[in-house]
């Protein structure tokens, strides 16, 4: 059987010429209902029945990654039980390309007695859900793509990039940073790429760090730092406990093979490296990965912003992530 791809490309070219055109929807509207989810002290609710669900269910995801709390409703389970999840602080949008679906106009009426504002993503202004909403995205009429010209394509293609459009507008103004995304995906590739150096260093808040003071002799060094977890450096602070050097075993051995025993009475001050490389704790991961590289170091001191030393990451822990490549 033959199929005809030519259809096909023509599908993928309406769907995204109608993504094209519906940035007019961009509008006060638009801005009205970003404020209302910014501001939103609850969570934001989005609902929708059949393929405008199920775009729901992804709009609801993308805003509960990136820093908006929010969950879906079935509108057919809001009238037995769910609609116990609402709350008079939350924002409820409705996906309905039709806006006269019989659970979709019983669920406004059942926001509108619980008094929470509505935000409806819709093709039709006039429809029930436009003229009891508080704000109305209305992407107008679409052609459907399908042969048919009825199954949802063109339309609950349009749907999802408007609720991006929403999610990454609101995720924007929060300044959601990187390390705030990685907090909500912290498996797979995704979360070891945006991992910080505080997630992925080998010591953990509380637990003893290699540390001497540059006054220190290398006895006290080897005292200090023996029952210390493996390790390949140990850092140096100065009095004030901000990060001086650091001191690694290499250093040691060729200080020992240079002055035998003598070397024990040598400070750690003598032989640290003093203008060693640092990352900080709340930088990601690759950039200690780059700096890994970059220097062909095996060890990096990881201090907190007055300099002072909260961890210790190795080259070996950025390989177990999967950091690098």
């Amino acid at each position: 059987m033959e199929f005809d791809l030519d259809y096909a490309r023509k599908v993928i070219e309406a769907e995204a010429e109608a993504i094209r055109s519906v940035t007019s929807i961009v509008d006060a509207s638009f801005a009205e209902a970003v404020r209302m989810i910014y501001n939103c002290s609850g969570s934001c609710i989005v609902s929708g029945i059949g393929k405008a669900g199920l775009i729901g269910r992804k709009i609801s995801a993308t805003l509960a990654s990136t820093g908006t709390p929010s969950h879906f409703l079935h509108p057919a389970e809001a009238i037995h039980g769910d609609l116990g999840r609402l709350r008079k602080n939350d924002i409820v949008i409705v996906l309905s390309y039709g806006g006269e679906t019989d659970e979709i106009t019983r669920l406004i009426n059942l926001v509108k007695q619980l008094e929470i504002k509505l935000i409806a993503i819709t093709g039709e202004n006039d429809s029930t859900l436009g003229k009891y909403s508080d704000v109305v995205l209305c992407m107008g009429q679409r052609a459907e793509a399908c042969p048919l010209g009825v199954a949802p394509s063109v339309s609950t293609t349009c749907m999802l990039a408007i609720g991006d459009a929403l999610a990454f507008t609101v995720m924007k103004a929060r300044n959601f940073s990187v390390e705030d995304y990685v907090r909500f995906h912290p498996g797979g590739s995704l979360g070891a790429k945006l991992m910080t150096v505080e997630q992925s260093m080998m010591f953990k808040p509380g637990e003893k760090l290699p540390l001497v003071e540059v006054t220190d002799t290398i006895k006290q060094l080897l005292e200090k730092t023996g029952d210390v977890k493996r390790h390949g450096a140990v850092m140096v602070v100065d009095k004030d406990g901000k990060l001086a050097g650091i001191v690694t075993d290499a250093d040691l051995r060729r200080l020992m093979t240079k002055e035998g025993q003598l070397c024990f009475k040598f400070e750690a001050g003598d032989i640290m490296t003093s203008d060693c490389k640092r990352v900080r704790a709340d930088a990601l991961a690759a950039e200690a990965t780059a700096l890994f590289h970059k220097y062909r170091i095996d060890e990096l001191p990881v201090v907190d912003g007055e300099n002072k030393p909260v961890g210790l990451i190795d080259v070996q822990d950025i390989v177990t992530i999967k950091v690098v490549g």
